[in-house]
C-alpha cells in the first residue's frame, strides 16, 4: 500500500463562537482543502469554564472540533489566515499518512 504525507489540523472552538461557517467556507471554497470535517462534543473543558449537555439539556455553547488535511503547503497558507480569527493555542497540527492507492 502507498502512503502520503500530509499535514493533519484540528481547531477548537465554541458554537457561540461563531466561527463555524466563516472556517468552513474559507477551508473548502477559498484554501480548497480536501478533508474536512466537524465534530461536536458533549464536554469541554478550557480556558473559559466548562461546556457540556447533558441528555435534557440542549446547549448552544458546546465545543467543536474542526479536522482536516492536506499537503504541507496548503496547509500553512491555510493555518497563517485562520490564525488571524481562532484565539492562540487553539490549532494543533501533525503530520501524518494518508493511504493513496
Amino acid at each position: 500500500m502507498k502512503f502520503v504525507s500530509v499535514t493533519m489540523v484540528r481547531i477548537y472552538i465554541t458554537e457561540s463562537s461563531k466561527l463555524l461557517n466563516p472556517i468552513l467556507n474559507y477551508l473548502v471554497k477559498t484554501a480548497k482543502i480536501r478533508g474536512v470535517s466537524v465534530f461536536r462534543a458533549i464536554k469541554g473543558i478550557g480556558e473559559t469554564g466548562e461546556h457540556s449537555a447533558t441528555l435534557l439539556d440542549l446547549s448552544l455553547d458546546l465545543p467543536l472540533a474542526i479536522e482536516f488535511f492536506d499537503e504541507e503547503s496548503k496547509i500553512e497558507t491555510a493555518i497563517e489566515y485562520l490564525s488571524t480569527i481562532v484565539k492562540s493555542e487553539h490549532i494543533v497540527c501533525w503530520e501524518a499518512q494518508a493511504n493513496n492507492n
